[in-house]
């Protein structure tokens, strides 16, 4: 299997994702033409891929979602609420490329098994995703103000996890948004801060671990190697140490991040 994050941000998130000779995109949160550039840049052909499968109806989420499935005739998985929220803002999607998760229902897209789950997020129906491949498993989950139980169970044990690490505590608190603002974001339907991405990564960290990406940092309230820092540290404290025992990177905000690949 083959991993990058695209782009991991407040201005637009995907992740690649291949395994099995299938190719597909975690959310298309940037415009076509900057999607199919990250694309080229780590040597894939956006005509070579396959489905886009959506968390949530959030812009920097969906942004090329209608864009890439027109032009490339690729599939789309969202569940029904979450498809009656996006419909209005990406456009035209064939009826044919338009697909529905079902809870509690795997999906099988030529050599990838997916499963979705539940994330506590400020949208109808939020989502995350565990891709499975030649005995390799790869975890996404960002978007979250808490880990589900669900979604726990999920992620344990993944040979990589792109993982949530929204915010520091004091910046956000210090910082310049709005009280509203920092309330719904230190709360449960908010994001992960970077000790709380800790914390859960401590419980979901294992032996099969090769990789950890820290993703959808702010660009106001946290700081690359504050982040790593603060992540490390927590993982430290339960005896796991990034570089001993896994890889811990960060993704970057604007540009593909490690190309990880996995026999």
């Amino acid at each position: 299997m083959r991993v990058c994050t695209l782009a991991s941000g407040s201005s637009g998130n995907s992740v690649y994702v291949e395994g099995g000779g299938t190719s597909v995109l975690i959310d298309a949160g940037l415009s076509g033409k900057a999607i199919t550039g990250a694309l080229d840049t780590i040597g894939v052909n956006a005509s070579e891929l396959d489905a886009i499968l959506v968390t949530h109806e959030h812009t920097d989420h969906i942004k090329g979602v209608g864009v890439m499935a027109r032009k490339f005739d690729l599939n789309v998985f969202a569940t029904e609420n979450t498809w009656e929220e996006i419909m209005p803002a990406i456009g035209k999607v064939s009826e044919c490329n338009r697909m529905t998760l079902e809870a509690g229902r795997a999906l099988e897209i030529g050599g990838l098994q997916i499963e979705h789950f539940a994330t506590s997020h400020d949208a109808v129906d939020s989502v995350g995703y565990c891709l499975y491949s030649e005995g390799v498993k790869i975890g996404v989950a960002t978007d979250t103000g808490c880990l589900t139980n669900t979604a726990r169970s999920c992620l344990e044990e993944a040979d990589l996890l792109v993982f949530e690490a929204n915010h520091d505590l004091h910046m956000l608190k210090a910082g310049s948004y709005p009280w509203y603002l920092k309330q719904r974001i230190l709360g449960n339907r908010g994001h992960l801060s970077n000790i709380a991405a800790g914390n859960c990564l401590s419980s979901l960290v294992g032996g099969n671990t090769k990789a950890v990406i820290l993703a959808h940092l702010s660009k106001e309230n946290n700081l690359p190697e504050l982040a790593y820092s603060t992540v490390a540290e927590v993982l430290a404290q339960s005896g796991l140490v990034p570089g001993r025992d896994f890889a811990l990177e960060v993704a970057p905000r604007c540009h593909p991040g490690t190309l990880w690949e996995f026999d």
